[in-house]
C-alpha cells in the first residue's frame, strides 16, 4: 500500500499521539456502549414483564371463552352462567392488549434510552476525531502527491519559507529564500522535508518511495 494511503503518521511523535487518540476514542466509545446496553437491559425489564402479562392474560381469556362456552350447554341456567365467564374473558383480553403496548412500548423506550445515553457524549468525542483523522489524512495525501515530483517540491518548500519558523530554514540553507529562487536542489529538497515533517510525514521515506 502506497504511504499516501495510510491515515497514520510515519514521524514518531505524531503516531504515538495518533494511536493514543484512537485507543482513547475505541475505550471511551466501548464503555459508552456498555452503559447504553445497560439502559437497554433494565428499561426491556419493562418490556418482559408486559409480554408477560400479555401471555398470562391471553391464557387466562382463552381458559375463560372455554369455561362460558362449555356454561352454555348446562340447561336452564347455561346462559346466566356464560355471562359473567365472557365477561371476565373480555376483561382478560383487555389486561392482554395492555400489556402487549407496554411491551411495544417500553421495547422502544428501551432503544431511545440507550441512544439518548451513549450517542452524545460518543459524537461529542467521536466527531472531533474523525475531523482531525480526515483533515490529517488528505493533507497527507496532497503533501505525499506533491513530494513526488519536481514542482510538488518547489511547491513544499515554498510553503516551508512561508510557514516554518526561522531557526529551521536557517538550518537548511543560510540563505533559504535565495536558494530557492535560484533553485538549488538540495536546498529545496531540505525546505520541502521541512513541510513533510510539519505534516507528519517521514521525508525519506516518501522519496525512498517515489524514488527507490
Amino acid at each position: 500500500m502506497k504511504t499516501q494511503w495510510v491515515p497514520y503518521a510515519t514521524t514518531p511523535a505524531r503516531l504515538v499521539w495518533q494511536l493514543i487518540s484512537d485507543v482513547v476514542v475505541i475505550t471511551w466509545t466501548t464503555i459508552w456502549v456498555f452503559v447504553g446496553m445497560a439502559v437497554h437491559s433494565a428499561v426491556s425489564v419493562i418490556a418482559d414483564f408486559g409480554y408477560q402479562v400479555q401471555g398470562g392474560a391471553a391464557g387466562i381469556a382463552g381458559g375463560l371463552d372455554s369455561a362460558g362456552d362449555s356454561a352454555e350447554g348446562v340447561p336452564l341456567i347455561g346462559t346466566s352462567l356464560a355471562g359473567p365467564l365472557d365477561s371476565a374473558g373480555s376483561a382478560a383480553r383487555e389486561i392482554a392488549d395492555a400489556g402487549q403496548s407496554l411491551g411495544v412500548t417500553a421495547g422502544w423506550l428501551a432503544w431511545v434510552l440507550a441512544l439518548a445515553v451513549a450517542a452524545p457524549p460518543v459524537l461529542a468525542l467521536l466527531m472531533p476525531w474523525l475531523f482531525l483523522r480526515v483533515r490529517f489524512a488528505r493533507r497527507k495525501w496532497t503533501v505525499v502527491t506533491l513530494a513526488s515530483t519536481v514542482a510538488g517540491e518547489q511547491l513544499l518548500a515554498l510553503r516551508a519559507l512561508a510557514n516554518r519558523p526561522l531557526p529551521k530554514l536557517a538550518a537548511v540553507s543560510s540563505d533559504p529564500a535565495g536558494a530557492w529562487r535560484y533553485q538549488d536542489p538540495v536546498a529545496i529538497r531540505g525546505l520541502a522535508a521541512l513541510e513533510l515533517r510539519a505534516a507528519g510525514i517521514r521525508a525519506k521515506g516518501v522519496w525512498r518511495v517515489n524514488h527507490p
